[in-house]
């Protein structure tokens, strides 16, 4: 059966946006420390690597699309370039109900009821499968259970209110930690497994 990891950028607080979906909170200044943007972007390509299906919830899902395959096709010196052509290339799976088509590249949607099609991805032959939210989607799996994995980059910032991803569970988790890694721009990355027990 194939892992489906949860990567999720994060306040120290807990929180995976602002109030109204803000994202100016995350470090990105990792240029000024060559060595360990490397590093980092090292990582997170091999994270991807380690997948060859990315889960979106709808509300993302656009965004996500123009981002990555507006760098593809037009900043191909932009250091974030391998990583792009991953996020364009890999296949996508859109939860939706309300979607009839997406555009872009590699994407199918899954319209029905979540746990069903989560476990028909499950028992697919492959690689793991990757969700890089949104909040409202990440919540839902979250609390389903369905999370083998997760991956929290936590950045080095309190933002008080806004999005979370835990609230909506109603029972306890336990979790193996799989260890952290330590960034000098603050960010520290820690994963955890979905115990067996």
């Amino acid at each position: 059966m194939r892992t489906l990891k949860l990567q999720m950028r994060m306040t120290l607080d807990g929180f995976v946006a602002g109030p109204n979906g803000e994202l100016d909170w995350m470090v990105w200044d990792l240029n000024d420390k060559l060595k360990t943007y490397e590093t980092f972007l090292r990582d997170v390509i091999d994270l991807a690597d380690s997948a060859d299906t990315i889960l979106l919830g709808r509300k993302m899902t656009e965004e996500f699309i123009t981002y990555w395959e507006n760098m593809v096709d037009n900043q191909p010196g932009s250091p974030l370039f391998a990583l792009a052509e991953r996020m364009v290339f890999t296949p996508k799976v859109v939860f939706s109900k309300t979607l009839d088509e997406v555009k872009g590249r590699n994407v199918s949607l899954a319209k029905g009821a979540l746990e069903d099609e989560i476990t028909k991805l499950k028992n697919q032959v492959g690689k793991d499968l990757l969700v890089y939210g949104g909040a409202e989607f990440a919540s839902a799996l979250i609390s389903g259970g369905h999370v083998d994995e997760f991956i929290f980059f936590i950045d080095p910032v309190l933002i008080n209110k806004g999005l979370r991803i835990f609230d909506t569970l109603d029972k306890r988790q336990k979790l193996v930690s799989l260890g952290t890694t330590t960034y000098d721009c603050g960010v520290n990355v820690v994963r955890y497994q979905l115990s067996k027990s």
